[in-house]
């Protein structure tokens, strides 16, 4: 690390306990591509992270590969006690316990959103119908969208069908979540009713790491804020600091940029 690190990450989750979520010296390559270099990062439970960065700076890679939808080619990946590795049993070990939210909504169309929430339950996780329905409509009414259970995902606005998405998500009870630009992809307007679920659910205590450029959500609910630039952290520091003193000038130039948008 260098000297913009003003936070020890693997000191902070370890005074909480083990980390939840580990990356020791990890490198992805997609072909000549250095796309991760050298990254390490702990994160404790109940810890909730921001990521943030230019585009093309490896932030959504470094969450995919978090559950593995992308293979690190060096390193370790560990979540909550587990390695990722080639090894297939690890990897479903570890997609029960993580939910992910991307930009885009990736629901089926041809189901309800009810449907849409009771599917995983049932198949990943053996779930009796009749207890996984439940289970959705607590999720959904904790994302506000319960009169929407019957209704298709074309019936809604993308605000709504993104809030479907995270209750689907929630449906696997997951010890961690990860959102990939989960805003981007949505109207101005439709934006705060996505964060206000996100923010509430940050403070029931969920260990979250979320890769976006919405700073007041960073301000709000980050425990700590990291800033990617070709592939590496540059700087990461609790929210005040970050904002307000940040070290490298990298950061500076992106703050500035993003903050006068």
């Amino acid at each position: 690390m260098n000297a913009a690190h003003a936070v020890d990450p693997v000191a902070n989750a370890a005074s909480a306990g083990r980390a939840m979520v580990e990356l020791r010296g990890v490198h992805k390559w997609y072909d000549r591509f250095h796309v991760l270099k050298d990254i390490n990062l702990s994160v404790a439970k109940g810890e909730r992270i921001v990521i943030c960065g230019p585009s093309g700076s490896g932030k959504s890679t470094l969450i995919r590969c978090i559950n593995r939808l992308e293979e690190h080619q060096r390193g370790r990946i560990i979540v909550d006690g587990v390695e990722l590795t080639s090894d297939v049993k690890n990897i479903e070990k570890v997609r029960c316990e993580v939910g992910i939210v991307f930009q885009q909504f990736n629901l089926f169309p041809h189901l309800t959103v009810l449907e849409n929430c009771v599917l995983a339950p049932m198949w990943v996780r053996k779930t009796p119908r009749k207890a996984a329905e439940q289970a959705a409509m607590e999720y959904l009414e904790r994302v506000r969208i319960p009169e929407q259970a019957k209704k298709y995902p074309g019936q809604l606005s993308g605000g709504q069908q993104q809030r479907v998405a995270i209750a689907r998500s929630l449906c696997m009870r997951p010890k961690i979540m990860l959102f990939d630009e989960p805003t981007s992809a949505l109207d101005p307007e439709m934006i705060k009713e996505v964060l206000d679920v996100m923010v509430e659910l940050a403070r029931s205590g969920m260990t979250m790491l979320c890769v976006t450029h919405e700073m007041g959500f960073a301000k709000t609910v980050a425990n700590r804020v990291i800033f990617m630039d070709g592939g590496e952290i540059i700087e990461e520091n609790e929210p005040e600091a970050f904002f307000t003193r940040p070290q490298h000038d990298r950061t500076k130039l992106f703050l500035s940029q993003i903050l006068n948008q």
